[in-house]
């Protein structure tokens, strides 16, 4: 019996030069291996980056504003994969949009936000 993948929306991952490179060394790959899911947003903080990206790992769409990505009705799970001290923001806009989160981690940068 076939099931669809979920649609993943990914936050931090970047191939240009300045990004980390954990999100597109670690996560990307990892779900490109499974089966159950297709990366199908990439989310960075610019609008060259976000296309440049999404060109690379073949996803669909590209976006450069978190609210938009998880808006979008594509879009069934938001992957968390920044720096921690943006952790929190992004995955209560995921929460907030509705979305199933999954975030790298810590959770947050400290107990509090955690």
């Amino acid at each position: 019996m076939a099931t669809t993948p979920v649609r993943v929306g990914i936050v931090g991952a970047t191939v240009t030069t300045g990004g980390s490179g954990w999100g597109a060394n670690a996560h990307v790959p990892a779900l490109q291996a499974l089966p159950e899911f297709e990366l199908k947003a990439v989310c960075t903080s610019r609008e060259d980056t976000a296309r440049a990206s999404a060109q690379a790992f073949g996803a669909e769409l590209a976006f450069h504003d978190i609210d938009e990505m998880v808006a979008h009705p594509d879009v069934d799970l938001v992957a968390v994969v920044v720096r921690v001290p943006w952790h929190r923001d992004l995955v209560m806009a995921g929460l907030r949009a509705g979305k199933p989160v999954f975030c790298e981690w810590p959770l947050g940068a400290n107990l509090t936000e955690a």
